[in-house]
């Protein structure tokens, strides 16, 4: 029972600052996008591959989460946007007040802000970081179980990308298994298949992307 009350009021807090972060980004136009995978998935490729589609049309800030080093904050850092690494020393995710205390260093003279939430399908899905879509993505190698696995992940995506499309036919992945679970589980989540490899599919996830902030 001191378990289930310690929680709840983890999650309290966890919601209003949350709001807070709604807030503030509100109150500056900024809109936001809070990226969730598995490790491996691609999540850093697809968010260089955006943001350089993006850069010269789209004012960009960035805040990575990861357990340690800051590895994928310096791969976006060389494309000139700004930057904030979060270290969670061992947490399997972000939380909102992590996010919110990444603000105050954050450049918000931006229009999008994406955040990179810590590798994980579990953990993440739980705790609100204050953006305005979560974008979750499953990449092919990972297999086509992975959506009634962890349904609590692809039921807080607004988004879901399916990466690594070049390998269909390659390796056994039931695409339309896969499409059908991501409509049982979350009926209005917007799906794109691409590959941040080669490319493919993705102007259609920019157009996307450019029209959510133009709103």
């Amino acid at each position: 029972m001191k378990r289930v009350v310690v929680e709840k009021k983890i999650l309290e807090r966890n919601t209003e600052s949350a709001q807070r972060i709604r807030e503030i980004l509100k109150n500056k136009g900024i809109f936001s996008l809070n990226f969730m995978s598995s490790p491996g998935a691609g999540k850093t490729t697809i968010i260089e591959k955006t943001i350089e589609a993006l850069k010269n049309e789209i004012r960009i800030s960035f805040i990575d989460g990861d357990l340690d080093t800051d590895r994928d904050a310096e791969r976006v850092r060389r494309l000139g946007v700004d930057v904030v690494q979060i270290n969670t020393s061992g947490a399997c995710h972000l939380d909102a007040d992590m996010v919110l205390k990444a603000l105050d260093k954050v450049s918000l003279d931006c229009d999008l802000l994406i955040i990179e939430n810590v590798g994980n399908l579990v953990c993440p899905a739980t705790f609100d970081v204050g953006a305005d879509k979560n974008v979750v993505i499953l990449s092919v190698p990972e297999g086509d179980d992975k959506v009634k696995k962890y349904p609590v992940m692809f039921n807080v995506a607004d988004v879901v990308l399916i990466n690594k499309i070049d390998l269909y036919g390659v390796l056994d992945f039931d695409r339309d298994k896969v499409l059908k679970e991501i409509k049982e589980v979350k009926p209005e989540a917007e799906v794109f298949e691409l590959s941040a490899k080669t490319s493919a599919g993705f102007d259609k996830w920019i157009k996307y992307v450019k029209n959510l902030i133009r709103r």
